[in-house]
C-alpha cells in the first residue's frame, strides 16, 4: 500500500515558504537506507581503437568492484535524492535541522513539527519547550519517527518561531505533501471452522466511482494462475489474504472536487463450500476510505511508454488539473537528474488555469543510464502567489541499450 506520495505514483512534495528573509535556515532530510551506487561500464574489443584503455580507466574507477568492472552496481552507497515513496506500515523518519545564518544570536527558538494526516493532525516533536538562544554558526537537530498507519495525503508541517536581538518575533513553516493515486485493498480470510472448505469465488465488487484490479494470479504462457495454486482449498485455522487495486474512474478522476472526504469503494463477496458440498456465501455492507485531497495542483501522466532505448529520446503527456478554488499563472520549470534529462526550454509560461480545469502537455526526455529509472525534476510555480510545486518519482521507465543482441 503506498502513500506517495502517501505517495503512485511515486515521493511528490509542495513547499511553501515566506518571502521574507530569515536569519535561519530549516532543513528536513527523509532519514531511508543508502542504494548502491550503479555506474555504465563501457567497453571494447582489444582490436579497436582505444585498445586497453576503458578497462584501465574501469580499474581506477573507485566505485566499481574490483575484479568485476564491468558489474553495474558498484561498492559505494549513495544517498537519497528526494522524499521517495512511503508504504503504508513504514516508519517514516526524518531529521530536521535549523540552523543560524546569521551573525547575530538568536532567542526563544521554538521548532515544531505536526503531521497532518486525513483524520488527525500528530505532534512529533521530541520537544515542546522553546531553546533560550542559538548562537551564528550554530543548530538545533530534531529526528522525528512516525508509523504510518492510515492511507491517503500526509503532510509534514514544520514550523519555526523566534526572537531577533531587536525583540522582534517571527516565525515561518514549511510544508511537505505526499499523495497517491490508486488505492490498494487487503482482505484477509481465515477458516474459523474445524474442517477445509473450498473458496469458489472471492471478489470485490466496486462503487461506481472506482474500477477494480484483481492481483491474486499470475499470468504466464497466456494463462492465468492463481498465487494460491490449483487447489483453492483452505485448511482449518489457515489464513489468506487478497489483494485489490483500485483506480478511480476517469469521469470521476478528471474532477478534483468530486472523490473527496469519506468515499466509498465497494463490498466483498465472498462463496465457499464446505467437504459435504454445502455452500455458503459472505457479502460484506460498502467499504469506506478517507479520501486524500490532491493540494492545489494535481500533475498525473496520461502516456508514458514501458520500455525506451538508451540516450535516445522519448515522449511522455502529463496532465495538469488545477484543484483549487481559484485561478493560477503556472510556470514550467524541468530540472534534469543524474540518469534522465529533459528536451526542451525549461521555464516556459503555461498561462493561466481555471479551477477545477486541466490542461495536458507533451514533453522530450532521453535517459543516460539503463535500468528502472525514475522520472523526476517536474517543477510548477503560481506566479500569482510565488508558489512552487514540486513532482519528483513521477513514473518510471526501463531504460534498455539498443545495441545490445540477445544470446543465441
Amino acid at each position: 500500500m503506498q502513500v506517495k506520495g502517501q505517495s503512485s505514483a511515486a515521493d511528490k512534495m509542495e513547499v511553501n515558504q515566506a518571502k521574507q528573509e530569515h536569519l535561519l535556515a530549516l532543513k528536513v532530510m527523509r532519514l531511508t537506507k543508502p542504494t548502491l551506487f550503479t555506474n555504465m561500464p563501457v567497453t571494447c574489443e582489444d582490436r579497436d581503437l582505444p585498445g586497453d584503455l576503458f578497462v584501465r580507466l574501469m580499474k581506477d574507477d573507485p566505485s566499481t568492484v574490483k575484479g568485476a568492472e564491468t558489474l553495474i552496481l558498484g561498492e559505494m552507497l549513495t544517498l537519497p535524492q528526494n522524499f521517495g515513496n512511503i508504504f503504508l506500515g513504514e516508519t517514516f523518519s526524518s531529521y530536521i535541522s535549523v540552523h543560524n545564518d546569521s551573525n547575530q544570536i538568536v532567542k526563544d527558538i521554538l521548532v515544531k513539527a505536526d503531521l497532518q494526516t486525513s483524520s488527525q493532525r500528530l505532534n512529533l516533536s521530541a520537544s515542546n519547550s522553546a531553546v533560550s538562544e542559538l548562537k551564528p554558526e550554530c543548530c538545533i537537530d530534531d529526528v522525528i519517527h512516525h508509523e504510518v498507519k492510515e492511507i491517503g495525503t500526509h503532510i509534514l508541517v514544520c514550523a519555526v518561531s523566534y526572537t531577533t536581538q531587536m525583540g522582534e518575533k517571527l516565525y515561518f513553516r514549511k510544508f511537505f505533501k505526499f499523495q497517491t493515486d490508486e488505492v490498494f485493498l487487503e482482505a484477509q480470510i481465515q477458516n474459523i471452522t474445524t474442517s477445509p472448505m473450498f473458496m469458489e469465488k472471492v471478489s470485490l465488487e466496486p462503487s461506481m466511482m472506482y474500477n477494480v484490479t484483481e492481483l491474486n494470479s499470475v499470468s504466464s504462457d497466456n494463462e492465468s494462475e492463481s498465487t494460491f495454486g490449483k487447489m483453492s482449498y483452505l485448511q482449518p485455522l489457515d489464513t489468506r489474504q487478497y489483494l485489490y487495486c483500485l483506480k478511480p474512474k476517469p469521469e470521476f478522476a478528471e474532477k478534483a472536487g468530486v472523490i473527496k472526504g469519506v468515499t466509498v469503494i465497494g463490498k466483498l463477496d465472498i462463496v465457499w463450500k464446505t467437504n459435504l458440498g454445502e455452500r455458503g456465501r459472505l457479502q460484506t455492507s460498502q467499504l469506506q476510505r478517507m479520501a486524500p485531497g490532491y493540494g492545489d495542483v494535481r500533475l498525473s501522466l496520461e502516456l508514458i511508454p514501458d520500455t525506451v532505448s538508451l540516450e535516445e529520446p522519448f515522449d511522455i503527456t502529463c496532465k495538469i488539473t488545477n484543484c483549487s478554488e481559484r485561478t493560477m499563472d503556472l510556470e514550467l520549470e524541468m530540472c534534469n537528474t543524474r540518469s534522465v534529462h529533459w528536451c526542451g526550454v525549461s521555464g516556459r509560461q503555461l498561462g493561466k488555469l481555471s479551477p477545477n480545469a486541466s490542461l495536458s502537455i507533451p514533453l522530450t526526455l532521453l535517459s543516460s543510464v539503463q535500468g528502472l529509472q525514475s522520472i523526476s525534476g517536474l517543477r510548477l510555480t503560481d506566479t500569482f502567489l510565488k508558489r512552487t510545486y514540486e513532482y519528483d518519482d513521477i513514473a518510471q521507465v526501463c531504460v534498455v541499450c539498443p545495441y545490445t543482441s540477445p544470446e543465441s
